[in-house]
């Protein structure tokens, strides 16, 4: 998949070293995004996402660095939710919104799915912004739906149906 900057395929093998400084060991997307953090690069364990099916890199055009991910999960009834995150280097650039656009349109036309979530952690106004620059409109409101970092946390999710983007 190709928008005007990105290119969103599949993470191989040598993504790595991306994967850990834009998302594992970035802090910041560690508070906004559900992933396992990693304070070294030896002690990350990468194995199991290159080959996934349902995990997509996020990569810039000029360079073909991974600078993110993508992914579609909990696929049942013409649905899915998707999850992405963006290292902190490259937030407020439009990426997300570029990205997740793009995806939306995989999701609908290619995979044939009607109707696509996402949540985000009550009060990440950048995830919101995201969402509703794509189309997606408020859905809910899920009251300490799971326990991240030892924190209860609030989500708020959006949706969009196939027709509407």
């Amino acid at each position: 998949m190709e928008s005007e900057r990105l290119i969103i395929d599949q993470i191989g093998e040598t993504d790595k070293e991306d994967y850990f400084i834009n998302i594992s060991h970035d802090k910041k997307v560690l508070e906004t995004f559900i992933c396992r953090y990693a304070e070294t690069i030896e002690e990350f364990d990468f194995s199991s996402y290159p080959g996934r099916q349902d995990l997509f890199a996020i990569r810039l055009k000029e360079t073909g660095r991974l600078i993110g991910i993508i992914s579609c999960f909990d696929e049942k009834d013409g649905s899915c939710e998707i999850g992405y995150g963006i290292g902190s280097g490259y937030w407020s650039r439009g990426y997300a919104t570029e990205a997740v656009h793009r995806f939306l349109e995989y999701l609908f036309r290619e995979k044939g799915l009607k109707t696509v979530y996402a949540s985000f952690f009550t009060g990440n106004d950048a995830s919101r912004r995201v969402m509703e620059k794509c189309g997606m409109q408020y859905s809910h409101f899920a009251e300490k739906e799971l326990i991240y970092l030892d924190v209860p946390r609030d989500l708020t999710y959006y949706v969009i149906r196939r027709g509407t983007l």
